[in-house]
């Protein structure tokens, strides 16, 4: 089993791979052209909308892999895809609730955040790029299926559209306007890629089975997925609450050139999250299959692995980033950005430290614990927030990394112990689940 996460993490990180190397060129592009003002203000319209779009929409993937490999142990294509189909218009319609509020929020968001006028119109388009981002069923039926080629490929969509429409805008003398319009480009690019990859594998994956009715029985032949679905939504809100807020908190209260340092920052620390998260989506269809067939054990000992892991793949870049930051930031952004060195340094610890919690709060999702995680991310990512602020005003710029350095540790101490004190008191066992399960051990469950 750890061998296929390896083989699946492989998969992902050469597309992740690509995608940085890309990103990495149209950024310094980025960068070097609007200067840490502007980029704040470009990297405050996306984190607005991408705010609001992570606490409003669901994201359905964990459901279409937990659930789904049940009915494929079972051999019940119908029911995974009424399954599909329930969780494709659950996150449809959340998305136009989401970029509804978003359009309408621009405004109050110009102020708070000093937007020029000519920001605010550009801002309400971008704002439709919500329903892009926060459909992830097709990211579930990939993962579901085990083609995380396909997830390494469509990882790429994004940064090449933003790269060869960075560097269009560079060339024709653009400006910030031309920047957001090509950021928007990106992300329904890469949303409707997506579902392009998903589609057909997702044919095969039913069969020939003709399933009228909709969605009905969805509810009855899945008991408990509405409480799992809102559950699981809430964690993954939680849990990414802070990485979506602290940008607009350092912009609100610093403005937007403290937000660009900020975001330059974050984004040199974040190849250190990518192998954790990579290594947790490879994981997680895994363990659903290993819970799927009532071997309980091995999908603990699997997330143990997964952590230590992401922990050692991410020390030697916790290192390079605490000897070299000022030069990293400088290569990015040139002028103006190398205040932010000692920044990334406490953030490149915090996100060091953080890696070997993720895979800790995706097993106890895969194993129906979702409130345990909840509670730990409601006590880290929205508890500490009062503390940023704090900081900010106290520290300054580098007040942020302080609370990225807390954050990280919290997560990791708190997430291992519970996940440790969990041991004998898994979540039981629904009784489909235990019919899927022996229904798995006696046919083998799906090839990974």
């Amino acid at each position: 089993m750890l061998s296929q996460v390896l083989r699946n993490m492989g998969l992902l990180l050469g597309g992740k791979a690509a995608a940085g190397l890309i990103s990495l060129v149209y950024l310094i592009i980025v960068t070097r052209t609007l200067g840490p003002h502007d980029y704040g203000v470009l990297v405050l319209v996306n984190g607005y909308v991408v705010a609001v779009g992570g606490i409003i929409a669901f994201s359905g993937w964990h459901t279409v892999v937990r659930y789904g490999a049940q009915a494929l142990a079972d051999g019940d294509h119908a029911r995974l895809t009424r399954l599909v189909r329930f969780m494709t218009l659950v996150e449809l319609g959340c998305a136009v609730v989401a970029m509804g509020i978003a359009v309408a929020g621009v405004p109050y968001a110009a102020r708070e955040f000093s937007w020029s006028p000519e920001v605010v119109p550009v801002a309400r388009w971008y704002a439709l790029g919500v329903i892009a981002n926060v459909v992830t069923t097709p990211y579930g039926i990939l993962q579901l299926a085990g083609r995380f080629d396909k997830l390494g490929l469509q990882s790429t969509v994004s940064p090449l559209i933003r790269l060869v429409g960075a560097v269009a805008v560079w060339l024709a003398g653009g400006g910030l306007t031309g920047f957001l319009i090509v950021w928007l480009a990106g992300s329904i690019g890469e949303g409707v890629f997506v579902w392009m990859l998903a589609l057909p594998i997702f044919g095969k994956m039913r069969g020939d089975v003709k399933v009228p009715g909709g969605i009905d029985g969805v509810k009855r032949e899945n008991t408990g997925i509405v409480r799992f679905l809102v559950t699981t939504n809430a964690d993954l809100t939680l849990r990414d609450l802070a990485p979506k807020l602290v940008p607009l908190v350092v912009g609100a209260i610093l403005g937007p050139a403290a937000a660009g340092i900020y975001s330059l920052a974050q984004r040199a620390s974040v190849v250190l999250q990518q192998p954790a998260t990579q290594l947790a989506q490879a994981a997680f269809p895994i363990i659903a299959r290993l819970i799927a067939a009532g071997d309980r054990a091995a999908a603990r000992r699997l997330t143990w692995r997964t952590s230590g892991l992401a922990l050692a793949a991410g020390a030697p870049l916790v290192l390079l980033f605490a000897f070299f930051s000022r030069q990293i930031l400088e290569l990015l952004g040139g002028h103006g950005f190398e205040s932010g060195a000692f920044l990334l340094v406490l953030l490149a610890v915090g996100r060091g430290a953080q890696l070997g919690s993720v895979p800790f709060s995706s097993a106890l999702i895969a194993m129906g614990s979702t409130g345990q995680s909840i509670a730990v991310n409601i006590v880290a990512n929205v508890g500490l927030l009062p503390l940023l602020a704090w900081l900010l005003m106290r520290f300054g710029i580098d007040g942020a990394g302080w609370h990225g350095l807390v954050l990280g540790l919290l997560m990791l101490i708190v997430l291992a112990l519970v996940f440790r004190a969990g041991k004998d008191r898994l979540i039981p066992v629904k009784p489909e689940t235990d019919m899927v399960a022996a229904s798995a051990t006696r046919q083998g469950t799906p090839d990974g």
